[in-house]
Formats: structure tokens, C-alpha cells, sequence
């Protein structure tokens, strides 16, 4: 292998790496817009899973569940 050969590859090589930093550094970024966005829907559907919760919990539905069970 001649200097010209060991050059060439060290220069694709030097590109290769830096491609692949590149592309980790690209890959780990995230939108901070869609994960607040998601954080807030997040936030909304426990709100009602909780509102649901006490429905079910509350005795007044419980009775009524009893009743059309009859």
C-alpha cells in the first residue's frame, strides 16, 4: 500500500467518523415543542382518568350500578 492509498484512507476515515457524529448528535436532539406538547396531553388525560375515578368511586353511581344490575 503507497502513501497515495494511506492517505486516501485516512481521509475517508476522518469523514466516516465525523458523518457518524453527526448523525448520534442529530439523532439524540429532540424537539423540545412535541414533548411539551406531549407533556401537556400527558397532564390533561390523568386529570380526567382522575375526574373518572371519582365517579366510579362515588356512591351515588355505585348504587345506580347496583340497581341495573337488578
Amino acid at each position: 500500500m503507497g502513501p497515495f492509498e494511506v492517505i486516501t484512507v485516512a481521509i475517508i476515515a476522518v469523514f466516516g467518523v465525523k458523518a457518524f457524529k453527526e448523525y448520534n448528535m442529530r439523532k439524540n436532539s429532540v424537539d423540545t415543542g412535541e414533548v411539551d406538547a406531549l407533556k401537556s396531553e400527558l397532564l390533561k388525560l390523568q386529570e380526567r382518568v382522575a375526574t373518572l375515578e371519582t365517579i366510579v368511586t362515588d356512591k351515588s353511581y355505585q348504587l345506580g350500578e347496583q340497581i341495573d344490575k337488578l
